[in-house]
C-alpha cells in the first residue's frame, strides 16, 4: 500500500519537502473525523501501518471535502468511507442517499410505459388525487385490486373499467395505480388509444407493426386510455383490440380501461366499420374478452380538465 511518502518521491529528503509532509501528515490527524477513526480502531491499526495509510486518509479527507462543497468527485453518486483491511487504513465508496433516491425514481419511471401520454402522469398518486365522494367507489376499487395483486401476484385479478364523462379523472386515476404498482415492482403500460390507432396504421408500412402488438399482448399489466374514442375501424377491432384482449384473457394478464362509453355503448361503438356494415357478433367477440379482463366503475364528477 502506498504511504504519504510515496506521494513527494525522493524529494522528502529535502528539508523544505519534509516540512510540507510534516504538515499535511498534522492536517491530516487533526481531522475530528480521522481522530474519531483512528480512536474507535487503534487496536487494529499498528502504528507502522499507519504511517503507510496517511495517503489513503488524505484521500478521504479531499473526497470528503470535494463532496460537501458541491464538487463533482471523480466518483459521482458515490462517497468516501473509511474503513481497516489487514491492519491498514482503506478509502471505500458507497452510493449517497440522494445517488440511491435518485436511482430508485429511475427504476419507478421505467417501469411504467407512457405511451402518447402527458409526462405529468408520471408524477400521480392515489394519495395525491382529490377523494371527493363521488371518486370514493373508484379509489376503493384501485386500492382493492393492488392490495390483491400484491398479495397474490400469480393469480388472475379483474382489473377496471372506468367510465365517466369528459375531465373527471379517469386518465389520473389509472396513472395514479400505475405509479402505485411501479412501487411494488410491476411493471404497467399505459397507452392512448386513438392516437395507437393511427401509430399502427402508420407501423405497417415501416414493418413494426408486429413488434408493436407483441408489445401490447406481453406488458404484464396494460391500461387502454379513452378506448372508444377512435375512429370507427374494423381492422383496428379484428386485427389489433381483439388480437391483445384474446391473448390477455388467454394469459390472464391484468388490463384496464377507461372511456367515455358505458362497456355497452361500447359494444355499439366498436360493431360500426368505418364503411358503414353494422357487424354485431364482432363487437359482441369483442367485449366478452373485455367483460372477463375487467369490471366497470363509474367515476362521476365535474369536469376537472379547466378548473
Amino acid at each position: 500500500m502506498e504511504g504519504m511518502q510515496d506521494l513527494f518521491g525522493n524529494k522528502t529528503a529535502t528539508t523544505e519537502f519534509q516540512q510540507q509532509y510534516q504538515k499535511i501528515v498534522a492536517e491530516v490527524l487533526q481531522d475530528k473525523e480521522v481522530q474519531q477513526f483512528l480512536q474507535e480502531h487503534q487496536d487494529e491499526i499498528p502504528q507502522e501501518n499507519l504511517v503507510k495509510s496517511y495517503s489513503a486518509l488524505l484521500e478521504y479527507i479531499q473526497q470528503r471535502d470535494a463532496r460537501n462543497q458541491g464538487v463533482e468527485t471523480y466518483i459521482k453518486g458515490m462517497e468516501p468511507l473509511l474503513r481497516v483491511n489487514q491492519g491498514f487504513v482503506e478509502v471505500v465508496y458507497r452510493p449517497t442517499q440522494e445517488f440511491i433516491q435518485k436511482q430508485q425514481q429511475q427504476d419507478l419511471t421505467n417501469r411504467i410505459h407512457a405511451i402518447n401520454m402527458p409526462k405529468n402522469l408520471l408524477q400521480v398518486t392515489l394519495n395525491s388525487l382529490d377523494i371527493t365522494k363521488e371518486r370514493q367507489e373508484t379509489f376503493q376499487a384501485s386500492l382493492q385490486f393492488i392490495n390483491e395483486l400484491s398479495a397474490k401476484p400469480n393469480e388472475f385479478h379483474r382489473a377496471i373499467y372506468l367510465v365517466g364523462s369528459f375531465g373527471v379523472g379517469k386518465t389520473y386515476f389509472l396513472a395514479a395505480i400505475a405509479n402505485e404498482l411501479a412501487q411494488l415492482g410491476f411493471e404497467t403500460t399505459l397507452v392512448h388509444v386513438p392516437t395507437l390507432s393511427s401509430e399502427l396504421k402508420s407501423a405497417i408500412g415501416a414493418n413494426r407493426l408486429e413488434e408493436k402488438v407483441e408489445f401490447l399482448k406481453t406488458s404484464p399489466i396494460l391500461m387502454l386510455d379513452d378506448i372508444g374514442a377512435e375512429s370507427n375501424s374494423a381492422w383496428f377491432r379484428d386485427e389489433i383490440l381483439m388480437i391483445v384482449l384474446e391473448y390477455r384473457m388467454m394469459q390472464q394478464l391484468p388490463t384496464f380501461f377507461s372511456s367515455n362509453l358505458t362497456i355497452e355503448e361500447l359494444q355499439e361503438h366498436l360493431s360500426v366499420s368505418n364503411r358503414g356494415d353494422v357487424e354485431l357478433l364482432k363487437a359482441k367477440r369483442l367485449i366478452e374478452r373485455v367483460r372477463f379482463l375487467s369490471k366497470e366503475i363509474f367515476l362521476a364528477g365535474e369536469n376537472r380538465r379547466y378548473s
